[in-house]
């Protein structure tokens, strides 16, 4: 999986922008799943020294510029790949508000509000009934893998 269009071939829904899922939580739906932060422009993005990221339990989610254009994988639209157990709104709903500084407990996927334009990043999800989220989720990571040489989607870091 690399593009937008991969996404959705693969029954992705969703498409909204940081922006718009703001106003629109409710559109997600709270069942288990797989989620992914797209960037619709694949041109090296530009970085915030300080990001939006809330310091969960005191801890600086920011990193050296350099760890971010380290990370940048390039040639693709997708950032990101996380999953959930339970609900697909409740933990796409902390990741935003994650990203609008607040200290909930979700550090997966943090360089992404280092990105200046993360308001346009856009996130789609995939409702899962019969297959485990974990395991599904592995799978999307190392399908990307196999596609750029190893290496992990930019927000990515473990698997």
């Amino acid at each position: 999986m690399n593009t937008l269009e991969d996404a959705r071939a693969w029954g992705f829904v969703g498409f909204k922008t940081v922006a718009a899922l703001k106003k629109e939580v409710d559109c997600i739906p709270q069942t288990k799943g797989v989620y992914l932060v797209l960037r619709k422009e694949i041109s090296f993005p530009e970085f915030a020294e300080v990001g939006r990221g809330g310091f969960f339990k005191g801890k600086d989610p920011n990193v050296d510029i350099t760890v971010l254009k380290n990370n940048w994988v390039t040639g693709t639209n997708i950032l990101y790949i996380g999953m959930t157990g339970s609900s697909l709104r409740r933990r796409i709903k902390q990741y935003m508000q994650f990203g609008e500084g607040k200290p909930v407990g979700h550090r997966g996927g943090c360089y992404i509000w280092q990105m200046e334009d993360c308001d346009r990043l856009i996130i789609c999800w995939k409702e899962l009934a019969e297959e485990l989220p974990g395991e599904y989720e592995t799978m999307l990571i190392r399908s990307f893998k196999d596609s750029h040489d190893g290496r992990r989607p930019f927000a990515n870091r473990n698997k």
